[in-house]
């Protein structure tokens, strides 16, 4: 069997040295399968979180039986867990996040204190997302819910490093308008301490507007930056491999234009 060999189709010519070609075709191969490896290894995060979430709403704990010494801040154990909260809401205090985007519509991020109805206690609850864009002088439509109710909620654990906005409030407004949820700073302005995190309504519960968040939060990124990377690589080998070995950069450029006329 002859090594080498050239074939031509209309006007692309190449040269195949085949032991090379199997090289190529082997190392392009073993590029795409890693890259379909990282594909893979991003679903199983994603069914697994998923299969979590469900069990997780299922079994739902009452959020007063969470040990206090799981409330601090960076707890990561913490997110996305499901818990119950009945009582009421504190409607009155309700705060609006400005800014807040939806399917490229200015709005506004909307949470309502809950008033636990086993301790007093208050939890921030993100009901979901209004839209700003409204007649002048017309309120936002944040749709209060004011009878008791039990829901079920995930609790939000923020990145540590994640950049706060801070804002001028005037206290005396409400609904309340920030730039970012500060609950130390509702906390104080409600003269009363708070759920040290915000939790987000589940679906079909009581009070909920549109919510605008992932209820999955699966760390994929990783995966699918390698996986682009590893197609990449066995695109680039592949591309590269037939311009050396072929006319294909003559006809990109296209045919050479003479300096001058005689």
């Amino acid at each position: 069997m002859e090594l080498r060999s050239e074939h031509s189709i209309g006007g692309f010519h190449i040269r195949l040295n085949w032991l090379i070609a199997v090289c190529v075709f082997m190392t392009c191969t073993g590029f795409a399968r890693l890259g379909l490896w990282q594909v893979d290894t991003a679903a199983e995060k994603v069914e697994a979180q998923q299969a979590m979430e469900l069990q997780s709403k299922e079994n739902a704990s009452v959020i007063e039986e969470i040990p206090a010494g799981h409330l601090h801040r960076a707890n990561p154990e913490l997110q996305n867990r499901h818990v119950s909260l009945e009582g009421e809401y504190d409607n009155e205090h309700t705060i609006l996040l400005l800014a807040d985007f939806f399917n490229g519509q200015i709005g506004y991020g909307v949470v309502t204190p809950f008033r636990l109805a086993s301790n007093n206690q208050l939890v921030l609850v993100s009901r979901g997302w209004t839209t700003g864009i409204l007649p002048a002088n017309t309120p936002p439509d944040i749709r209060p819910w004011s009878e008791p109710t039990k829901i079920t909620a995930q609790i939000f654990v923020p990145d540590p490093n994640a950049r706060i906005l801070t804002s001028k409030i005037d206290a005396s407004v409400w609904p309340l308008r920030m730039r970012s949820l500060e609950i130390d700073v509702i906390s104080e302005i409600l003269g009363e301490p708070l759920f040290p995190f915000e939790v987000r309504l589940a679906a079909e519960q009581d009070g909920v507007l549109v919510r605008h968040w992932s209820a999955v939060s699966a760390d994929v990124d990783q995966n699918l930056s390698y996986a682009i990377q590893w197609f990449t690589f066995s695109m680039l080998i592949l591309f590269a491999s037939i311009l050396a070995s072929s006319n294909l950069w003559e006809i990109i450029r296209g045919p050479k234009r003479g300096i001058g006329r005689s």
